[in-house]
Formats: C-alpha cells, sequence, structure tokens
C-alpha cells in the first residue's frame, strides 16, 4: 500500500468509481463508437473554415502575394505575425511532453498526449506561411543547399530564417516521434479491444507490434527518457532562433537582448492558453471530465500566471528601455507612448488589456478553477499573444528610420482568409485526431489511479486495503456473490486436473486449493474436448507467462474472460512477475473480444 500513497491534501486526478477496465473503455469509446452531435458541429465549423483558406491560398498562388496588403515598407506583416503565434503555440506540447515527464508530474498523465499532439498541428500551420509567402511554392526548393542551374545562387547560412529551418524541422521531427511512441501502448490497447477486422490491421501496424512484454514497457521508459532529455533543449532554442529574425536586425523596437527569453516565456504563455482552450472543448465533446479535472485546469492556470508575469517584466523592461535610450525612434516601437497614442493605438491596447490585465484574474481562486471564466481567459489570452506578434512586426516596421517611407499596413480579405484557414485546419486535424488515436494516454493514466484515482484515495484514507477494491461489476470480488459461492461450494477443491501443474509455482496445500476454486469459477480445460488458444495474442501475455498460466490450468480465452479482480489479485500473488498487469491491461476485455 506504500507504494500507492499519496498525501491527502491532494486532489484526486482521476474522479469516479473508475477502474483499469474503465479506463480502457472511456479511452476507446471515441474511437470505437460514433461521434456524438458535438463532435459534428465542431467538425464541420472547422472544416467550413479550412475551405475558405484554402481559396484564399489557391487565389494567392494563382494570383501572386500581391493579393495581400504588403507594402514596400512593411514586407513582412500578417504572414509572418501567424507564423511566429503558431510556433508558439506548438510549445506548451513539448514542455509537458519532456520538461513535466522529467520532474515527474503526475497531472500531465491526462493532458500531454493532446498537448503533443497539438504541437505537431500547429507546426504544420506555421509552416504553411514561409511556402506561401514564396509566392512560388513550386520552385520551393531554390532553397535547398544544393548544385543548382543558377550557377551562384545558394542560400545563406548567416541568416536567421535559414535558423528556423533547421530548428522548426528538428523540433517537429522531435516532436513527432516523441507523440508516436506514447501513443504506442494505446494503439494496442484498441487493436486489442475492436472487433473490427480493418481497425485491427489498422491499430496493429501503427502499434509496431506491441506486446506490452516487460522488454517493451522497458524500452518504452528509457526511449521516452531519452526523447524528454532531447526535447527539453528546444523548449529553449526554438523560438530563441525564431526571435534572432528580429534581434539580429537594425530595425528599432527589434534590435534587442530581451527577445529571446521574451519570446520563449510568451510561446509558453500562448500555448497553455491553447491547450486550456482544447481541452476545456474536448473534455466535453468527448466526455473525458473525469479525466480531465479542475486539478488540472488549475495547475494549468498556474503555469500561465507564472509565464504571464515573466512576459508583463518584459513588457515592462521594453517600455522603460524606450524611454531612458533617449533614442527618438524607440518612442515609436511596439510597446512606447507612441504606440499606445498613435494611429495602432487599437492593436497596443488589445495586447495590454489581453495580456497583462484579464490574466491577473487567474489569482484569484474561485476565479481559476471556473472552468467558463477559464475558456474565456485562453481565448482572450490567445487573442493578445497575436496582437503581441503584429504589434512588434508591424508597428516597428510601418515607422523606421526614414520618415518618408512611413506608411500603414492594412489586411485585405485574403490575409484574414488564408489565417482563418489555417485555425479550421488545426481544428480539422485534432478533432479526426481525437476520432482515430486516443486524446488520453491510458497507459499512464492507469499507472497513477491507485495513487491519484477518487475511490482508492478514499478506501485508502479510511484505512482500509487496496486489494479487492475494483470498482465495475465485471471486476468486483466474485466471492460475494451468491452464484460464485455456490460454485466454490460444489467445486472439488482438493482435486487438480491433469492439466493443472502448479507445483513448480506453489508449494502450500492452501494456494493450490486458492487455484481450485478459481478454475471452479472460470472453468476448467479438458485437452479432450477443447483446443487451447494462443493466450500470446493477449496484450501484456508472452512465452513465458503463457507457460505460467498453463501450469496453472488456464488455457483458453473462455477462461480468461470470466477473470475479475480476485483471480487478478491470485495471479499477481503466485506468478509475481508484473503486479496489477492483468487488470491495467484489462485481459478479461481482452479474451472477451478474441474468443467472438
Amino acid at each position: 500500500m506504500s507504494s500507492h500513497y499519496e498525501a491527502p491534501i491532494r486532489e484526486p486526478l482521476i474522479l469516479g468509481e473508475k477502474s483499469y477496465h474503465d479506463i480502457s473503455v472511456d479511452v476507446g469509446a471515441p474511437i470505437l463508437g460514433k461521434a456524438n452531435k458535438s463532435w459534428w458541429i465542431c467538425f464541420s465549423i472547422a472544416l467550413i473554415a479550412f475551405l475558405w483558406g484554402l481559396g484564399c491560398i489557391v487565389y494567392t498562388v494563382s494570383t501572386g502575394i500581391g493579393v495581400w496588403g504588403l507594402n514596400k515598407t512593411i514586407g513582412w506583416a500578417w504572414d509572418i505575425t501567424n507564423f511566429v503565434w503558431w510556433v508558439g503555440i506548438g510549445h506548451a506540447g513539448t514542455l509537458i511532453s519532456a520538461v513535466l515527464l522529467l520532474f515527474r508530474q503526475k497531472w500531465r498523465m491526462a493532458i500531454n498526449r493532446s498537448a503533443e499532439a497539438m504541437t505537431i498541428f500547429a507546426v504544420v500551420q506555421a509552416g504553411l506561411f514561409p511556402i506561401i509567402h514564396m509566392g512560388r511554392p513550386w520552385l520551393a526548393y531554390w532553397v535547398v543547399p544544393i548544385p543548382n542551374q543558377f550557377g551562384s545562387l545558394w542560400v545563406n547560412f548567416n541568416s536567421p530564417l535559414l535558423w528556423d529551418v533547421f530548428a522548426i524541422s528538428t523540433y517537429l521531427s522531435v516532436s513527432l516521434v516523441f507523440w508516436w511512441t506514447g501513443l504506442l501502448p494505446d494503439f494496442a490497447m484498441i487493436r486489442d479491444r475492436t472487433k473490427s477486422p480493418f481497425q485491427q490491421k489498422i491499430y496493429g501496424i501503427l502499434s509496431f507490434g506491441w506486446s506490452g512484454r516487460a522488454k517493451d514497457w522497458q524500452r518504452f521508459e528509457e526511449v521516452s527518457l531519452v526523447l524528454a532529455g532531447l526535447a527539453t533543449p528546444l523548449v529553449l532554442s526554438v523560438h530563441t532562433i525564431v526571435s534572432f529574425d528580429f534581434a539580429t536586425s537594425v530595425v528599432p523596437g527589434w534590435h534587442s537582448t530581451i527577445f529571446p527569453p521574451y519570446f520563449v516565456a510568451g510561446a509558453i504563455f500562448s500555448g497553455f492558453a491553447m491547450v486550456q482552450t482544447l481541452l476545456l472543448v474536448m473534455r466535453k465533446v468527448v466526455n473525458l471530465e473525469n479525466y480531465i479535472t479542475i486539478v488540472h485546469i488549475e495547475f494549468m492556470n498556474k503555469v500561465i500566471l507564472l509565464t504571464g508575469g515573466i512576459v508583463t517584466v518584459a513588457y515592462l523592461t521594453e517600455y522603460f528601455i524606450g524611454w531612458y535610450s533617449g533614442v527618438p525612434y524607440e518612442n515609436y516601437t511596439y510597446l512606447s507612448f507612441g504606440a499606445a497614442t498613435g494611429p495602432y493605438w487599437w492593436a497596443f491596447w488589445a495586447l495590454i488589456i489581453c495580456n497583462l490585465i484579464v490574466p491577473l484574474t487567474l489569482w484569484v481562486k474561485k476565479w481559476r478553477r471556473n472552468i467558463l471564466w477559464t475558456f474565456i481567459v485562453a481565448l482572450v489570452i490567445n487573442i493578445g499573444m497575436w496582437f503581441e506578434r503584429f504589434d512588434i512586426i508591424v508597428i516597428c516596421l510601418s515607422k523606421d528610420r526614414l520618415a518618408s517611407t512611413w506608411t500603414m499596413f492594412s489586411p485585405t480579405f485574403v490575409d484574414i482568409g488564408v489565417f482563418v484557414g489555417t485555425i479550421g485546419f488545426f481544428f480539422v486535424l485534432f478533432l479526426l485526431y481525437a476520432r482515430t488515436f486516443p486524446v488520453i494516454a491510458q497507459a499512464e493514466v492507469k499507472s497513477i489511479l491507485k495513487s491519484s484515482g477518487e475511490r482508492y484515495k478514499r478506501i485508502r484514507e479510511s484505512g482500509e486495503d487496496l486489494a479487492g477494491t475494483a470498482t465495475d461489476e465485471r471486476t468486483s470480488n466474485y466471492a460475494t456473490r451468491p452464484e460464485s459461492l455456490a460454485a466454490v461450494t460444489n467445486a472439488e477443491s482438493t482435486y487438480h486436473q491433469s492439466t493443472v501443474n502448479a507445483d513448480a509455482l506453489v508449494d502450500t496445500e492452501t494456494k493450490k486449493a486458492e487455484i481450485d476454486l478459481m478454475l471452479a469459477k472460470i472453468g476448467t480445460y479438458d485437452p479432450a474436448t477443447q483446443s487451447a488458444d494462443d493466450l500470446k495474442k493477449i496484450s501484456g501475455v508472452g512465452p513465458v507467462l503463457e507457460q505460467k498460466l498453463h501450469q496453472l490450468g488456464i488455457y483458453t480465452y473462455d477462461q480468461v474472460s470470466k477473470m475479475t479482480k480476485t483471480e487478478y489479485d491470485l495471479l499477481d500473488e503466485i506468478i509475481d512477475a508484473f503486479p496489477g498487469r492483468a487488470e491495467r491491461d484489462d485481459w478479461a476485455g481482452q479474451a472477451q473480444n478474441l474468443k467472438q
């Protein structure tokens, strides 16, 4: 019991009367079941936005980027604003996956998978804008450092824009491998639970032959830690390099050494806000309120408060330096008196209100734990961080050192359409992901069930033993049921079938009697009339474990499908190899599917 100890003051991370079987059912339901009305409404809206954006992209490529609102002074505007915004949003996924994993934070278990998926989809959106901005994307190979027919045409390795390519492609690659590695046990769970031969084949391929053996889990843990170690520096490096696009220039307001840490903090700030937005939507759309709880939401809000505080300090520093420097051009940067009162005053105050003032409400615990208010704050922060990037780029470029070139930028309907389209594309990908991939890491959530599950915490704090505390009827203690008592009474408790050879596993008559009672419940195997099933098809059962089950007289899926918590506990006592595995991997549920 000590291995499952957790301080009583900590609130449970898993609500309700949940067992290991319940988690498998709940996580697999959105994939194995039909989409509900909420999912279809969200998907339809996202698809319409995506199609609108796709039309604007086709129009841009076929006509030229002159259809955007760019001019000679402001050659970067809407497109680079959206690029930096999407890259920043993708930051939170790596932080939750890697950094919180290394710090062994349990509350990451229910949210890390969706955060990782968000990272992949956000980086995909970010990558679209440089390609579209080329004007002729079919000539994109020109930026690749390979011999070409133009002789001296070669990429500039001193350019931060090229550094972006390497940083973001590395970030995407590591994040993709990290995400897929974590999904392997979940794919195997869907493979074993589905009744569709097509899905069994597809998820069998996606799971890379995962069998749940000890070797699989050992490699899984090792690879996860290695990838976490590789991904952690990316949390700092990627947006640092993105900030170099601005910091290495001589444009007033950009040439600043504060940009790297400022951009990283802002990226995590906006990324966590987007994760919060997605989680609050997904917990309703796919019915995951018991796994994405108010505790998760509050922890996320605390991280938002922390990074929001860092961003606030950066804002104040920028404003102070602009004033203290005495340079007149600094009076027109994105954080200055000129910006607050100039033609872009509305964008300046949108930044201040959304990123500085509104998040301060999260200091109040009542509001920090209010789901509706949290959703509003998360949306406001996403809007505010977009305005921050817009202010940095457009305000600073609009008033450079040459007054005769000062001008304004106004987006066209194509600019707006492309941006809306990427938002729609992002949600289309995320909603399809929620219908095809497990949105919660079920194996990791199961690992904290006995320490952070509501029912188990209540039982433990009352001083009771955790043994035999499964919650669903299928896995409850059969010995308390009248029909089970009758089966035990009629069992030949001292007679061992010829198929039972448990002497190598147990050395007491008491244990042998318990094995007889178990076989009386789940049935005995008769080699004359029955054929043995391949128990290795059950996730978590390897050749050695199958042999031990045979020694106990367990040969068929039908026997395994009748197992309950009592049988699971007995197997743990006798085999003593991987305690809790049978219940955690839901052997009975898997066997039920296999025998059909």
